[in-house]
C-alpha cells in the first residue's frame, strides 16, 4: 500500500496533520499546528511556520520559506528555478499571515509580503508588498488587505444571515407540523370514520 513519504530528517512540531499521499523531503522544518493536504509535495530544505494550512496538490520547492499563519490554496505551485533548467535554485518566501489562492503560480525568488493575498489563478512574477492583494496574469496589485478583509467580513455576514434565515424557516416548519399533529391527529393517522 502506498502512503505518505516523510523523510526521517524532518523536524515536525506539535499537532501537525499530514494527509494521505503527501511527500515531505529531507531537512524540512514544520512548525506547530500545521496542516498539509493530500498529494502535496514539500521538497527538501523548506521551513514552514506555525499555524499554516497547505491544501492538497500543492508543490513547495526546495529552499522555500513559509511564514506563520499562512494559507496556501489547493493546486498552487511555487517554483525554484527562474530559468529552467539552470544550475542555481532559489526558493519562494511567503511571509506571515499571507493567503495564496487556489491554482496560483509563484516564480522562483519572489517574496510574498506579510498580510498579502494572491488571488486564485494568479501568476506572480514579482515581489508582492506587505498588505497588498494581487490578481491576474501576470499578477498586479488590485487593492489593500484591509479592503480584502472588509469584503471577507461582508461575505461572512451574508452567509450568517442566510444560515439564520434557514434555521428560522426550519423552526417555523417544525412548529407548523407539530401544530397540525396536535390539532388533527385523527387526520394524520387516517382513523376518521364517517
Amino acid at each position: 500500500m502506498v502512503s505518505n513519504y516523510i523523510s526521517n530528517k524532518v523536524k515536525i512540531g506539535k499537532n501537525v496533520k499530514i494527509w494521505h499521499f503527501a511527500y515531505v523531503g529531507d531537512d524540512v522544518e514544520i512548525g506547530n499546528n500545521v496542516k498539509i493536504g493530500s498529494l502535496s509535495h514539500i521538497d527538501y530544505n523548506v521551513k514552514i511556520g506555525d499555524d499554516t494550512i497547505i491544501q492538497g496538490l500543492v508543490y513547495i520547492p526546495p529552499l522555500s520559506r513559509i511564514g506563520k499563519n499562512v494559507f496556501i490554496g489547493p493546486g498552487s505551485t511555487l517554483t525554484n528555478d527562474p530559468y529552467p533548467p539552470s544550475g542555481k535554485l532559489i526558493g519562494v518566501t511567503i511571509e506571515d499571515n499571507a493567503i495564496i489562492g487556489s491554482k496560483s503560480v509563484i516564480k522562483a525568488g519572489v517574496t510574498i509580503g506579510k498580510n498579502s493575498v494572491v488571488a486564485m489563478g494568479a501568476v506572480v512574477t514579482k515581489d508582492v508588498p506587505n498588505d497588498t492583494v494581487v490578481a491576474g496574469v501576470p499578477a498586479k496589485p488590485k487593492y489593500s488587505r484591509s479592503e480584502y478583509d472588509k469584503k471577507q467580513s461582508e461575505w461572512n455576514r451574508a452567509l450568517k444571515i442566510q444560515f439564520l434565515t434557514l434555521v428560522k424557516v426550519k423552526t417555523q416548519m417544525k412548529i407548523k407540523n407539530k401544530a397540525r399533529m396536535t390539532l388533527a391527529p385523527e387526520l394524520i393517522s387516517g382513523s376518521i370514520s364517517t
